[in-house]
């Protein structure tokens, strides 16, 4: 980086690569501060070369996440995504998106669901459809996970737009169905009803009876819908509304068979018991 008489201008490719290697050395030495630094300068050295890093974010990420300073490390991998799109690699920054919502998963989902969404937008916009669905479920089940039922159903929806412009039909059916759930755990049974209307499989019987039991208040026909295969199967975030879902009202449960045989017998022991009363009084109240 030194100029001199016969040197007017810093030599900033190969100082970037002289940091790239001292920041694998430290990070070896597991010297996690110096790697951080190291890294830092190779990256503003790519910066002043009018280039992107593409190696110096590995080193750094490791380096901060053993140094449990994750939001530290989010941030940097967003500023790196974002020069990666400036430099017209998209991918790349897409992939540093997802992997920094993998990073922070665990810590902040909000921050991870946003990184997700960052990423399927670039994917999106680059018509990698496939990769942007994949990131697409991950905010999904992260936003159900949350209780975030509103942006869940929102997200949900964005999924079944790009499943049917790829003719994916079947697996639009499994997000009608997840998105059903989300709706009903909403209290929105019109929504709910004009997702299995809007459909796009034939075979909506499981769903009709969902919505029929669900509007009924019957609490027994929902839960036997939903311990069907085709719910029980879906991904655990979504199978699990399936299973803590309740009707309004706390439904209508179905009699057991002992109850119904006392029903049975109810008649002769209400009269055996008025028998007793009239004995109890019949010398009168004195």
């Amino acid at each position: 980086l030194k100029t001199g008489f016969l040197k007017w201008k810093p030599d900033y490719d190969s100082a970037a690569t002289e940091y790239g290697k001292a920041a694998v050395a430290f990070k070896n030495a597991k010297q996690f501060d110096q790697a951080r630094e190291a890294c830092l300068r190779e990256a503003e050295a790519h910066e002043n070369n009018k280039a992107a890093a593409p190696h110096s974010s590995v080193p750094l990420t490791v380096s901060l996440q053993e140094m449990q300073r994750l939001p530290e490390a989010v941030q940097l991998i967003e500023k790196a995504s974002m020069m990666y799109l400036e430099n017209g690699t998209p991918d790349t920054a897409a992939i540093a998106l997802e992997r920094a919502g993998k990073l922070i998963e665990n810590v902040s989902p909000e921050k991870a669901v946003q990184l997700y969404q960052q990423a399927a937008s670039v994917f999106e916009n680059e018509e990698r459809l496939r990769q942007a669905l994949e990131m697409l479920g991950k905010a999904s089940r992260l936003l159900v996970r949350g209780r975030r039922l509103d942006e869940a159903a929102l997200s949900l929806q964005k999924e079944k737009s790009i499943y049917k412009e790829i003719e994916n039909y079947p697996t639009c059916y499994k997000k009608t169905i997840a998105q059903v759930l989300v709706h009903l755990h909403r209290n929105d049974y019109v929504a709910a009803e004009r997702c299995v209307r809007e459909s796009y499989s034939e075979d909506c019987a499981a769903l009709e009876q969902l919505l029929e039991g669900y509007d009924q208040q019957d609490q027994d026909q929902v839960s036997e819908v939903c311990n069907l295969p085709l719910f029980k199967y879906m991904d655990n975030d979504y199978a699990k509304l399936g299973l803590t879902l309740v009707v309004p009202g706390g439904g209508i449960k179905k009699k057991s068979p002992n109850t119904a045989q006392d029903k049975g017998r109810g008649p002769a022991t209400v009269g055996s018991h008025a028998d007793e009363e009239e004995d109890e009084y019949s010398g009168g109240l004195c």
